[in-house]
């Protein structure tokens, strides 16, 4: 049983120290355990300190990607590395590593595919009220749209079983959070939480500038997530949406024509035809995103079991060259 901890990182020299040192070297259950960073184009000394610690594993991106694809990048390089167990945890060090252990007992268990760390964000000193606010409806609005009951759907302390790693289609620039969560919703792995403990804060979060910003790149995910696994369903809402709101005007039209006043009221049947006929188009969409949305799922599990593939090379070609 091999585990990885990965760890994305962009200009994490300060605290990328007490990160490595909270994680434990041992674990019961896990045969192997190594730590992988992924620097996202930093430009301090981030490297160099990882060398120094003696991570086992650094992966660089020659520029900045963002989180969302560093967090790819490290994933299928862990897959790549054969591990058994992912972790996923911050460099700037806002999470108790020696909860490493309780996060993958789960996994060890045969009871989840993936592990989100709850930080009770209730009880999160730093975290104001309206943050703490957001929190909790970004979690129950995820809950709702994945089915998925996590209470917090943003928390990047997480764990991943290989399977459920080899399923993962990271596609969003921004948050691999809420996308991952939605993914493995509809692909019905076996998702559950655990408390997890938070270190003092060390800086301001850099994945936004603004909570207008977070909550506009957030719902711009959930949005265009849950379109893309349930595409028959939004469009269909949208397309009655609009043949309800067409149907009125042209009620109201034929009320008045049929009493004897329509001439005066053409206006009201324009707009609810072009609304109806906006609605009928919907309808279309639906019927062809959802065609799509099958085309979707076959292209997904041909690339996992493209990924299958290459694993498998991979460990025939390893056994190759240790006999050598």
């Amino acid at each position: 049983m091999k585990l990885i901890v990965q760890i994305p990182c962009f200009n994490e020299e300060a605290t990328l120290p007490a990160t490595f040192n909270d994680i434990p070297k041992q674990i019961d259950g896990v045969d192997v355990v190594e730590i992988m960073i992924i620097d996202d184009g930093s430009s301090d000394k981030t490297i160099e300190v990882a060398k120094a610690l003696g991570v086992h594993h650094i992966i660089a991106n020659k520029k900045n990607k963002g989180l969302a694809r560093t967090f790819r990048t490290g994933i299928n390089e862990c897959l790549k590395l054969g591990a058994d167990i992912i972790v996923n945890t911050d460099g700037d060090n806002q999470y108790a590593g020696w909860d490493i252990p309780k996060l993958i007992q789960p996994i060890l268990d045969g009871k989840a595919d993936v592990v989100v760390g709850d930080r009770n964000t209730a009880k999160v000193a730093h975290f104001s009220p309206f943050k703490k606010f957001l929190q909790r409806l970004g979690s129950y609005v995820v809950k709702t749209l994945s089915g998925v009951q996590v209470p917090d759907a943003v928390s990047g302390f997480r764990a991943y079983s290989r399977d459920a790693a080899l399923q993962l289609n990271i596609v969003s620039p921004f948050s691999y959070t809420i996308e991952a969560l939605i993914q493995a919703g509809k692909k019905h792995m076996a998702v559950t939480s655990v408390p997890v403990e938070t270190n003092e804060k060390t800086r301001e979060s850099r994945l936004f500038s603004s909570i207008p910003k977070f909550i506009e790149r957030q719902l711009t995910t959930i949005i265009r997530m849950y379109a893309m696994y349930q595409p028959l369903r939004v469009f269909f809402l949208i397309g009655l949406t609009l043949s309800l709101l067409g149907a009125i005007p042209i009620i109201r039209f034929l009320y008045f024509y049929f009493t004897g006043d329509g001439e005066g009221h053409l206006q009201s049947l324009v707009l609810g035809g072009v609304l109806t006929i906006l609605g009928f188009i919907s309808f279309l969409i639906a019927l062809l995103a959802d065609l799509i949305n099958f085309n979707r799922q076959l292209i997904e599990q041909t690339l996992e079991k493209v990924r299958r593939m290459e694993l498998h090379q991979l460990e025939l070609e390893k056994k190759a060259a240790d006999k050598e």
